[in-house]
């Protein structure tokens, strides 16, 4: 039947893709460390040594996830062009959906899978933290950043992944002036670190009774979420730890104690604050994580040898620094100056549709096509 001729032509078009997606991968020799680190792990001395341990326990499960993963399209593949040709041969139409969802599954999750093999930096399968700070323009920008806050965490729960409230801070009048969240899900900081930088929004204000057209800036900065392995050596006199009230949006975004703790690094001016958790002392140990992960990413983005040599900047929330503009007037538009990239339905964007995004800077960042503040 054709309709069955047509998926089944379809699917095995992508059979050299998954071919190619295995070598890339490089499935054998996960498969062959797998075995290695197993064998490591049966010894009877594995576990004299705890830290290291962990760490070998850690990466054969993130093993385990990427074989897993591939094996399941794989099966689903095999699956798929078992059910078009048995239809197709009994001449069923009954099983035509079933068959066309089969097939598009396979295509989504075969291009999810060959975009994540574009991760390979040392901190992109970890967690992402995620500080949200709204632009000069007062209520203005402070609405704008409770929105792309709104819109990260759609994306997060769109692909599964958890997220948790570390600190808010309530708006003027309206919207957040920051907020930070931990996103938790393998990759996480893999896909999301393509976000950071200056988002802009060109809209007719909800906030003027005139109905003028506003342009409003919010920066989005995403970091690793760097775990215990890692040691950094953080004096004490370099940080100034205050205290203060929970002042979030109430509800459950936030413990309205007076457990809230901001810690400032007094060598590079950075700052983190944590007002989620139920004591001083635990707020205190996610400001150290989110203070450490910090560090270590400059450190590396910077390509410097020491974390003494981390030099605080204060960049500008501003025209010209964008990454991204979001236009809802006089048409919908949302454009990525890096990429060139674009889609006009806002709403869906403002949903959390950002994998075309996502997914054209890693193409792009791999293909070393990447510019800046294209025109829109």
């Amino acid at each position: 039947m054709i309709q069955y001729e047509e998926l089944k032509l379809k699917l095995e078009g992508m059979q050299p893709e998954l071919s190619e997606l295995a070598e890339a991968m490089g499935l054998k020799a996960l498969k062959e460390e797998q075995a290695k680190l197993e064998e490591q792990s049966a010894q009877p001395n594995f576990w004299d040594d705890m830290d290291n341990s962990q760490k070998v326990l850690r990466k054969i499960s993130g093993i385990k996830n990427k074989i897993a993963a591939y094996q399941s399209l794989s099966d689903d593949f095999e699956e798929t062009l078992m059910l078009i040709e048995i239809a197709d041969e009994e001449g069923d139409l009954s099983h035509l959906d079933e068959a066309k969802e089969g097939v598009e599954r396979v295509q989504n999750e075969l291009e999810t899978q060959k975009l994540s093999t574009l991760l390979t930096g040392e901190y992109d399968q970890n967690n992402a933290i995620l500080t949200f700070h709204a632009g000069a323009g007062g209520t203005e920008a402070q609405d704008w950043a409770e929105m792309l806050y709104r819109m990260y965490t759609r994306w997060a729960e769109r692909h599964g992944f958890k997220y948790k409230i570390l600190d808010y801070l309530d708006g003027e009048e309206a919207g957040i002036k920051s907020a930070s969240i931990l996103v938790e899900g393998l990759n996480a900081y893999g896909y999301l670190k393509s976000e950071v930088g200056v988002h802009r929004l060109v809209r007719v204000s909800p906030f003027d009774a005139s109905g003028r057209r506003h342009t409003s800036f919010a920066s989005l900065e995403i970091i690793p979420e760097i775990n215990d392995e890692i040691q950094i050596d953080i004096k004490d006199e370099d940080l100034k730890v205050d205290t203060y009230r929970s002042s979030g949006a109430g509800g459950q975004k936030v413990n309205k104690t007076s457990s809230a703790v901001r810690i400032t690094h007094l060598p590079t001016g950075i700052v983190v604050a944590c007002q989620n958790e139920r004591s001083q002392h635990q707020n205190r140990a996610v400001c150290m994580t989110m203070l450490k992960s910090k560090l270590v990413e400059i450190k590396e983005r910077e390509h410097l040898d020491r974390i003494e040599d981390i030099k605080g900047e204060q960049k500008e929330i501003g025209w010209g620094s964008q990454i991204r503009s979001y236009v809802f007037m006089p048409y919908t538009l949302v454009k990525d100056h890096r990429t060139g990239y674009e889609m006009g339905n806002i709403n869906a964007v403002m949903d959390g549709d950002l994998d075309g995004f996502i997914n054209a800077y890693l193409k792009a960042q791999s293909l070393g096509q990447l510019q800046e503040n294209l025109d829109l």
